[in-house]
């Protein structure tokens, strides 16, 4: 049997989905079945511009192949990143040109991935198996202009329906999204595999710098935010305001890049405070080091009804390692964080009073969370759902 995976990001990139990615082909390799051949089709590491990670275009090893598509330089914009994506989808289809496939499997945040895994799928008489990260048709209402959303999101629309309709099956990373995509499409069938605690995080949480040691209050406590600072985590709308609320009592470290940088530069700069220092991106040995010096990790998204679906990956690996968590969420991913995760305060997204008053009532110590880390272990989540993508074509092939 082949597979082919798409994704637009994979290891060593860092971003949700060349995590998601590579967990899955790690779980499909443990499988060690001697007719099955995985093929990866993916991107050299581009995430951030600020961060880079060396990669080989080709890599092979008994049962997969991973070839990376070196992409023009780009940022965050919209003209950017509909090139790079051309880019992508013009490898895709020089790479695939010569082969056949029984399952197409493509990860999709921002749709395109979705529409490209279903275009290869139907190009190569392929079972397809999407994974909807995000609701793109959703979330462009809010993140962009009025005037251009009116123009594209029927374009958009239309692709969604064509790649669902189009997939024998369509996991979808948050409950919450199964209202949206469940009216839609009330033929299709949806799986429920959300993100995970990847292995980094749980050798992180196992070890003993981790044991339950409390921070005085009346010290400076260290917020530390890590990850993407674009427009859907408005990070630049909460963060200037809270720091210059909190003073003294808050140092926040900032460490990411993406779309809004700049602007959360500005207002930090504009308002005075002194409290915020912005980091670039760092890999993920490091990133753990930096979770271990915080007292408090910090997540926000913006107050966009589109949120109120989405579970943000950051969510596990913060859970992993015991530290406090005050997070800005509202909808789905605030019920999951009162329903799994202990010891976090939850605020309405940009309110910054509410926000001071949630800090309030955090225990500032680590304390480990055994029971979800037992339930969100990435391996685990990962094993069950190669399962499902091979159940996908049971008919069709023996393995």
């Amino acid at each position: 049997m082949k597979i082919l995976i798409l994704s637009f990001y994979f290891r060593p990139d860092l971003s949700a989905g060349s995590f998601r990615a590579s967990a899955l082909v790690d779980a499909f390799c443990k499988l060690s079945l001697s007719d099955l051949q995985i093929d990866v089709i993916t991107t050299l590491p581009n995430r951030y511009h600020s961060f880079t990670a060396e990669a080989p275009a080709t890599e092979r090893q008994a049962g997969l192949s991973i070839f990376r598509i070196a992409l023009p330089k780009h940022r965050s914009g919209m003209l950017d990143q509909a090139k790079a994506f051309l880019t992508f989808f013009c490898g895709v289809m020089s790479h695939t040109a010569n082969r056949d496939y029984n399952i197409v499997f493509a990860t999709s945040g921002r749709l395109m991935t979705a529409v490209l895994g279903a275009w290869v799928a139907r190009r190569k008489n392929s079972m397809l198996y999407l994974d909807i990260r995000d609701i793109f048709v959703d979330t462009i209402k809010d993140v962009l202009p009025r005037k251009i959303s009116r123009v594209i999101k029927p374009c958009f629309s239309a692709l969604e329906r064509w790649a669902i309709t189009r997939a024998e099956k369509v996991n979808l990373v948050s409950s919450g999204f199964l209202e949206y995509f469940s009216t839609r499409y009330p033929q299709q069938h949806f799986s429920y595999f959300t993100n995970g605690i990847d292995n980094e995080f749980l050798l992180a949480a196992n070890s003993h710098s981790f044991t339950p040691t409390a921070v005085s209050i009346k010290q400076t406590l260290t917020v530390l935010y890590a990850g993407n600072l674009g427009e859907s985590q408005g990070l630049h709308i909460i963060i200037p305001k809270l720091a210059k609320l909190m003073g003294p009592r808050l140092y926040f470290k900032i460490i990411g890049d993406g779309g809004r940088k700049h602007a959360l530069a500005a207002a930090i700069s504009k308002i005075g405070a002194t409290n915020v220092e912005l980091f670039p991106p760092v890999n993920r040995f490091e990133l753990i080091e930096a979770y271990r010096a915080a007292d408090v990790l910090f997540l926000h998204l913006n107050d966009y009804d589109a949120f109120k679906k989405v579970l943000p990956s950051k969510l596990f690996e913060y859970a992993a390692l015991g530290k406090p968590i005050w997070a800005g969420l509202s909808g789905y991913s605030a019920d999951f964080v009162k329903s799994e995760i202990s010891n976090a305060a939850i605020f309405h997204p940009c309110d910054i009073q509410g926000a001071a008053n949630a800090l309030k009532t955090l225990k500032i110590q680590s304390e480990p969370r055994t029971d979800f880390i037992a339930k969100y272990s990435r391996e685990n989540i990962s094993k069950l759902m190669v399962m499902d993508i091979l159940g996908v074509s049971s008919n069709e092939a023996c393995l």
